[in-house]
């Protein structure tokens, strides 16, 4: 199996969860490799930390030149046409890395999709379709992409799904933020949602955040 190239941050222990974490349009794996000393996790906690690189494929909107994408993004309205082929080709690839995790040791329900951006249209695929329950699923200023078209596993139907977004975000509007949480919610899940005073990024408040969910989220009961 050819896997995309990733970067990893290992824990000092033995991993016993992982967290697959998706870039934006433009960006690669190292984008939100800094993060995780700022997210000051508990050592025995022993998450291993996944940044897989998009492949370079000629984007429409950057006039047909390559750049890392996960999907093509055919027109400013990133939401109105959607590359759902190429969406779910990469969906596809980050399944992969799902499995190549549990083959590493880490049980599905011990492993969380993050995704920022286009990123984050990718983990709501990959997570929601996934063939085995997963830990959880962190969508930061993103679309829920494919809500029109998904085929929900049964087995992520209880998945704990966190969605944060900035409230002055000029890339994806705050509004598609708030239609995956709709759109979410009418699927039965039970998504949460928060906002921060910011644009197309990511903020300290936030940052502390996602380290409690994750805390939260993989600390053995």
């Amino acid at each position: 199996m050819n896997y995309l190239p990733c970067a990893e941050v290992q824990p000092k222990l033995t991993a016993n969860a992982a967290v697959i974490w998706l870039h934006g349009l433009g960006a690669d794996g190292h984008d939100f490799e800094a993060i995780v000393p700022e997210l000051n996790l508990p050592e025995d906690l022993a998450i291993r930390f996944i940044f897989p690189h998009a492949p370079s494929i000629p984007v429409t909107i950057n006039s047909g030149l390559k750049m890392p994408a996960w999907y093509d993004i055919l027109e400013m309205s990133i939401e109105r046409q959607v590359d759902l082929n190429g969406l779910n080709s990469s969906a596809k690839l980050i399944q992969a890395l799902i499995d190549r995790e549990i083959e590493r040791g880490i049980p599905a329900s011990r492993i969380v999709i993050a995704g920022f951006s286009q990123g984050g249209a990718v983990a709501y695929q990959a997570a929601l379709t996934y063939a085995q329950p997963l830990a959880g699923l962190l969508t930061m200023s993103t679309y829920f992409a494919t809500k029109d078209s998904i085929k929900l596993s049964e087995k992520n139907k209880n998945l704990n799904i966190e969605i944060m977004h900035g409230s002055r975000d000029p890339v994806v509007d705050p509004s598609l933020g708030k239609q995956a949480l709709d759109s979410l919610t009418k699927m039965g899940f039970q998504p949460s949602y928060k906002s921060y005073t910011m644009e197309h990024s990511v903020c300290a408040a936030q940052i502390t955040d996602i380290s409690a969910w994750l805390v939260g989220l993989l600390t053995p009961k």
